[in-house]
Protein backbone atom coordinates (compact mmCIF):
# COMPACT_ATOMS: atom_id res chain seq x y z
CA UNK A 1 0.00 0.00 0.00
CA UNK A 2 0.81 3.62 -0.46
CA UNK A 3 2.66 4.64 2.32
CA UNK A 4 2.28 8.45 1.29
CA UNK A 5 -1.11 8.14 1.69
CA UNK A 6 -2.31 11.73 3.19
CA UNK A 7 -4.57 11.52 6.17
CA UNK A 8 -6.01 13.75 8.52
CA UNK A 9 -7.90 13.45 11.90
CA UNK A 10 -10.43 16.22 13.08
CA UNK A 11 -10.93 14.88 16.15
CA UNK A 12 -9.64 13.55 19.47
CA UNK A 13 -8.58 9.66 18.67
CA UNK A 14 -6.21 7.87 21.57
CA UNK A 15 -2.86 7.85 20.89
CA UNK A 16 -2.49 3.92 20.17
CA UNK A 17 -5.32 4.40 17.13
CA UNK A 18 -3.26 7.33 15.57
CA UNK A 19 -0.08 5.59 15.79
CA UNK A 20 -1.93 2.70 13.86
CA UNK A 21 -3.07 5.31 11.42
CA UNK A 22 0.47 6.59 10.70
CA UNK A 23 1.09 3.08 9.80
CA UNK A 24 -0.47 3.28 6.49
CA UNK A 25 0.36 7.18 5.72
CA UNK A 26 1.12 10.26 6.32
CA UNK A 27 -0.73 11.58 9.04
CA UNK A 28 -1.83 15.39 10.21
CA UNK A 29 -3.36 15.71 13.79
CA UNK A 30 -3.77 18.71 15.92
CA UNK A 31 -6.10 17.69 18.67
CA UNK A 32 -5.57 21.07 20.48
CA UNK A 33 -6.60 23.04 17.35
CA UNK A 34 -10.03 22.85 16.87
CA UNK A 35 -10.12 25.77 14.32
CA UNK A 36 -11.96 25.74 10.71
CA UNK A 37 -9.39 27.69 9.04
CA UNK A 38 -6.51 24.80 10.73
CA UNK A 39 -8.79 22.24 9.35
CA UNK A 40 -9.29 23.93 5.99
CA UNK A 41 -5.55 24.27 5.34
CA UNK A 42 -5.05 20.36 6.31
CA UNK A 43 -7.52 19.11 3.79
CA UNK A 44 -6.04 21.55 1.19
CA UNK A 45 -3.90 18.06 0.11
CA UNK A 46 -5.72 15.53 2.01
CA UNK A 47 -7.31 12.00 0.60
CA UNK A 48 -8.90 10.78 3.63
CA UNK A 49 -10.67 12.55 6.49
CA UNK A 50 -10.75 10.50 9.76
CA UNK A 51 -13.92 12.38 11.94
CA UNK A 52 -15.68 11.68 15.00
CA UNK A 53 -19.11 13.26 16.22
CA UNK A 54 -17.71 16.72 16.63
CA UNK A 55 -16.49 17.99 12.68
CA UNK A 56 -19.17 18.98 10.71
CA UNK A 57 -18.56 17.13 7.75
CA UNK A 58 -20.45 19.58 4.98
CA UNK A 59 -20.23 21.00 2.03
CA UNK A 60 -18.06 23.87 2.71
CA UNK A 61 -15.68 22.09 4.24
CA UNK A 62 -15.58 18.72 1.47
CA UNK A 63 -14.80 21.79 -0.91
CA UNK A 64 -11.61 22.50 0.62
CA UNK A 65 -10.39 19.10 0.22
CA UNK A 66 -10.13 18.62 -3.89
CA UNK A 67 -8.12 15.21 -3.74
CA UNK A 68 -10.49 13.73 -0.65
CA UNK A 69 -11.15 10.27 -1.59
CA UNK A 70 -12.53 8.96 1.60
CA UNK A 71 -14.46 10.11 4.84
CA UNK A 72 -13.90 7.69 7.66
CA UNK A 73 -16.28 7.74 10.79
CA UNK A 74 -15.12 7.09 13.93
CA UNK A 75 -18.18 5.59 15.32
CA UNK A 76 -21.84 4.50 13.53
CA UNK A 77 -23.70 7.73 13.22
CA UNK A 78 -23.19 10.01 9.99
CA UNK A 79 -25.63 12.73 10.45
CA UNK A 80 -22.69 14.73 10.50
CA UNK A 81 -21.55 14.30 7.13
CA UNK A 82 -23.19 15.32 3.96
CA UNK A 83 -23.63 12.49 2.50
CA UNK A 84 -25.24 13.84 -0.56
CA UNK A 85 -22.37 16.12 -1.58
CA UNK A 86 -19.53 13.26 -0.77
CA UNK A 87 -21.89 11.10 -3.14
CA UNK A 88 -21.78 13.84 -6.06
CA UNK A 89 -18.05 14.18 -5.67
CA UNK A 90 -17.31 10.42 -5.29
CA UNK A 91 -16.11 10.28 -2.34
CA UNK A 92 -16.57 7.49 -0.04
CA UNK A 93 -18.33 7.43 3.57
CA UNK A 94 -17.13 4.65 5.57
CA UNK A 95 -18.28 3.75 9.10
CA UNK A 96 -17.34 1.21 12.10
CA UNK A 97 -20.86 -0.53 13.07
CA UNK A 98 -20.20 -2.81 15.85
CA UNK A 99 -16.67 -1.93 17.23
CA UNK A 100 -18.79 0.74 20.04
CA UNK A 101 -21.81 -1.44 20.84
CA UNK A 102 -20.48 -2.98 24.38
CA UNK A 103 -19.09 0.28 25.06
CA UNK A 104 -22.23 2.11 24.64
CA UNK A 105 -24.10 -0.98 25.87
CA UNK A 106 -22.10 -0.89 29.56
CA UNK A 107 -21.99 3.12 29.29
CA UNK A 108 -26.51 3.07 29.48
CA UNK A 109 -26.34 0.61 32.38
CA UNK A 110 -24.16 3.15 33.94
CA UNK A 111 -26.39 5.67 33.62
CA UNK A 112 -29.20 3.30 34.69
CA UNK A 113 -27.35 2.26 37.99
CA UNK A 114 -26.46 6.31 38.34
CA UNK A 115 -29.85 7.22 38.50
CA UNK A 116 -31.66 4.27 40.55
CA UNK A 117 -28.76 4.31 43.38
CA UNK A 118 -28.17 8.43 43.40
CA UNK A 119 -24.16 7.59 42.61
CA UNK A 120 -23.46 11.04 41.41
CA UNK A 121 -25.30 12.82 44.24
CA UNK A 122 -23.68 10.08 46.75
CA UNK A 123 -20.42 11.16 45.95
CA UNK A 124 -20.69 14.74 45.60
CA UNK A 125 -21.37 14.81 48.72
CA UNK A 126 -19.06 13.04 50.12
CA UNK A 127 -16.83 15.01 48.77
CA UNK A 128 -18.23 17.56 50.13
CA UNK A 129 -17.84 16.13 53.69
CA UNK A 130 -21.84 15.40 54.29
CA UNK A 131 -22.93 12.16 55.18
CA UNK A 132 -26.09 11.78 53.18
CA UNK A 133 -27.31 8.37 53.76
CA UNK A 134 -31.08 9.11 54.69
CA UNK A 135 -31.74 11.02 51.46
CA UNK A 136 -29.82 8.49 49.27
CA UNK A 137 -32.65 5.44 49.45
CA UNK A 138 -32.71 3.88 45.51
CA UNK A 139 -34.00 1.31 43.32
CA UNK A 140 -33.24 -1.66 42.47
CA UNK A 141 -33.18 -2.80 38.24
CA UNK A 142 -33.82 -6.58 39.28
CA UNK A 143 -37.44 -6.89 38.15
CA UNK A 144 -38.13 -3.66 36.42
CA UNK A 145 -39.55 -3.37 32.79
CA UNK A 146 -36.81 -1.94 30.04
CA UNK A 147 -38.24 -0.16 26.93
CA UNK A 148 -36.01 -0.19 24.45
CA UNK A 149 -36.63 1.69 21.19
CA UNK A 150 -34.54 0.51 18.06
CA UNK A 151 -33.60 -3.17 18.68
CA UNK A 152 -29.93 -2.74 16.26
CA UNK A 153 -26.28 -4.41 17.80
CA UNK A 154 -26.74 -1.82 20.91
CA UNK A 155 -30.34 -2.45 21.50
CA UNK A 156 -30.04 -6.16 21.51
CA UNK A 157 -26.73 -6.10 23.59
CA UNK A 158 -28.46 -4.04 26.58
CA UNK A 159 -31.39 -6.65 26.45
CA UNK A 160 -29.01 -8.93 26.93
CA UNK A 161 -27.35 -7.25 29.62
CA UNK A 162 -30.63 -6.53 31.15
CA UNK A 163 -31.46 -9.95 31.23
CA UNK A 164 -28.67 -11.17 33.05
CA UNK A 165 -29.74 -8.39 36.02
CA UNK A 166 -33.32 -9.62 36.18
CA UNK A 167 -34.66 -6.89 34.21
CA UNK A 168 -38.07 -7.28 31.89
CA UNK A 169 -37.17 -6.41 28.85
CA UNK A 170 -40.08 -4.57 25.93
CA UNK A 171 -39.13 -4.13 22.97
CA UNK A 172 -39.78 -1.31 19.56
CA UNK A 173 -38.15 -1.34 16.39
CA UNK A 174 -40.01 -0.44 12.53
CA UNK A 175 -37.92 -3.52 11.01
CA UNK A 176 -37.10 -6.26 13.85
CA UNK A 177 -40.37 -7.85 15.47
CA UNK A 178 -38.89 -10.63 17.20
CA UNK A 179 -35.82 -11.62 19.56
CA UNK A 180 -34.94 -14.26 22.27
CA UNK A 181 -34.16 -11.18 24.51
CA UNK A 182 -37.00 -9.37 24.57
CA UNK A 183 -41.06 -9.06 23.90
CA UNK A 184 -41.69 -6.50 20.80
CA UNK A 185 -44.93 -4.49 21.20
CA UNK A 186 -46.18 -1.19 19.98
CA UNK A 187 -44.64 2.23 21.28
CA UNK A 188 -47.28 3.14 23.04
CA UNK A 189 -47.47 -0.26 24.96
CA UNK A 190 -43.79 -0.03 25.31
CA UNK A 191 -43.96 3.61 26.94
CA UNK A 192 -46.95 2.76 29.40
CA UNK A 193 -45.05 -0.18 31.09
CA UNK A 194 -41.38 0.54 31.13
CA UNK A 195 -39.66 1.97 34.29
CA UNK A 196 -36.52 2.86 32.12
CA UNK A 197 -36.91 4.32 28.68
CA UNK A 198 -33.47 3.98 26.14
CA UNK A 199 -33.30 5.15 22.90
CA UNK A 200 -30.69 3.28 20.20
CA UNK A 201 -32.14 4.77 17.28
CA UNK A 202 -30.38 6.53 13.92
CA UNK A 203 -31.13 9.94 13.61
CA UNK A 204 -33.10 11.23 10.72
CA UNK A 205 -36.41 13.36 9.61
CA UNK A 206 -38.77 10.87 10.60
CA UNK A 207 -37.08 10.50 14.30
CA UNK A 208 -36.38 14.36 15.01
CA UNK A 209 -37.86 15.08 18.49
CA UNK A 210 -38.93 11.57 18.68
CA UNK A 211 -39.47 12.46 22.33
CA UNK A 212 -41.51 15.20 22.47
CA UNK A 213 -44.76 16.81 24.26
CA UNK A 214 -46.55 13.69 22.49
CA UNK A 215 -44.55 10.77 23.77
CA UNK A 216 -43.24 11.36 26.84
CA UNK A 217 -46.69 12.04 28.59
CA UNK A 218 -47.18 8.61 27.59
CA UNK A 219 -44.68 7.24 29.72
CA UNK A 220 -45.37 5.67 33.18
CA UNK A 221 -45.30 7.61 36.23
CA UNK A 222 -41.73 7.99 37.82
CA UNK A 223 -40.09 6.19 34.74
CA UNK A 224 -36.48 7.40 33.45
CA UNK A 225 -35.56 8.00 30.35
CA UNK A 226 -32.21 6.99 28.79
CA UNK A 227 -30.50 8.61 25.42
CA UNK A 228 -27.33 7.86 24.19
CA UNK A 229 -27.81 7.85 20.79
CA UNK A 230 -28.32 11.22 19.06
CA UNK A 231 -29.30 14.32 20.69
CA UNK A 232 -31.86 15.25 18.08
CA UNK A 233 -34.08 12.45 18.92
CA UNK A 234 -35.49 14.08 22.39
CA UNK A 235 -37.01 17.46 22.72
CA UNK A 236 -35.18 19.11 25.41
CA UNK A 237 -38.26 20.88 26.67
CA UNK A 238 -40.39 18.35 26.90
CA UNK A 239 -38.23 16.39 28.79
CA UNK A 240 -37.19 19.56 30.70
CA UNK A 241 -40.70 20.32 31.50
CA UNK A 242 -41.28 16.29 32.31
CA UNK A 243 -38.17 16.28 34.20
CA UNK A 244 -39.54 19.06 36.76
CA UNK A 245 -43.19 18.81 36.99
CA UNK A 246 -42.13 15.09 38.66
CA UNK A 247 -43.87 13.12 35.53
CA UNK A 248 -39.94 11.49 34.72
CA UNK A 249 -38.49 11.27 38.00
CA UNK A 250 -34.62 10.81 35.64
CA UNK A 251 -32.84 10.95 32.75
CA UNK A 252 -29.38 9.88 31.77
CA UNK A 253 -28.65 12.06 28.76
CA UNK A 254 -25.14 11.11 26.85
CA UNK A 255 -26.06 13.43 23.84
CA UNK A 256 -27.08 16.60 22.50
CA UNK A 257 -28.38 18.53 19.65
CA UNK A 258 -26.24 20.91 19.97
CA UNK A 259 -21.89 20.17 21.48
CA UNK A 260 -20.78 21.21 24.13
CA UNK A 261 -23.56 21.04 25.81
CA UNK A 262 -24.00 23.55 28.62
CA UNK A 263 -28.35 24.05 28.23
CA UNK A 264 -31.16 23.92 31.38
CA UNK A 265 -30.92 20.52 31.81
CA UNK A 266 -28.01 21.34 33.94
CA UNK A 267 -30.38 23.07 36.50
CA UNK A 268 -31.95 19.56 37.44
CA UNK A 269 -31.16 17.36 40.22
CA UNK A 270 -32.55 14.40 39.20
CA UNK A 271 -30.57 14.15 35.56
CA UNK A 272 -27.60 12.56 34.71
CA UNK A 273 -25.18 13.61 32.12
CA UNK A 274 -22.51 12.68 30.64
CA UNK A 275 -20.31 14.66 27.59
CA UNK A 276 -20.83 12.26 24.49
CA UNK A 277 -18.61 9.61 25.72
CA UNK A 278 -20.61 6.36 25.86
CA UNK A 279 -18.63 4.68 23.12
CA UNK A 280 -14.95 6.31 24.44
CA UNK A 281 -13.50 3.21 25.72
CA UNK A 282 -9.87 2.31 24.89
CA UNK A 283 -11.40 -1.06 23.74
CA UNK A 284 -13.64 0.06 21.45
CA UNK A 285 -11.47 2.85 19.76
CA UNK A 286 -8.76 0.38 19.03
CA UNK A 287 -11.40 -1.78 17.40
CA UNK A 288 -13.11 0.86 15.76
CA UNK A 289 -9.47 2.05 14.32
CA UNK A 290 -8.60 -1.77 13.09
CA UNK A 291 -11.73 -1.91 11.16
CA UNK A 292 -11.86 1.65 9.49
CA UNK A 293 -7.60 0.95 8.62
CA UNK A 294 -9.05 -2.30 7.08
CA UNK A 295 -11.32 -0.61 4.74
CA UNK A 296 -9.45 2.38 3.98
CA UNK A 297 -6.36 -0.44 2.48
CA UNK A 298 -9.04 -2.58 1.12
CA UNK A 299 -10.62 0.81 -0.63
CA UNK A 300 -7.13 2.09 -1.87
CA UNK A 301 -5.94 -1.36 -3.30
CA UNK A 302 -8.85 -1.83 -5.72
CA UNK A 303 -8.22 1.81 -6.73
CA UNK A 304 -4.87 0.85 -7.56
CA UNK A 305 -5.92 -2.35 -9.34
CA UNK A 306 -8.53 -0.77 -11.41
Amino acid sequence: MNTKIKIVISDRLTDKVVDMFRRIGDITYHPEDKSIERLREDLANASVLVVRSATKVNRELIKSAPGLKIVARAGVGLDNIDLDYCKERKIKVINSPGASTNAVAEHVLGLMLSLYRHIPRANAGMKNKKWDKKLLMGNELFGKTLGIIGFGRIGTEIAKKAKCLGMNVLAYDIRKTESEFAKFVNLDTLLKNSDIVTLHMALVPETQNFMDNETIPKMKNDAVLINAARGGLVNENALYNALKSGHLSGAGIDVYPNEPYSGKLTELPNVVLTPHVAGSTYEAQTKIGKILIGRIEEIFKSNNNE
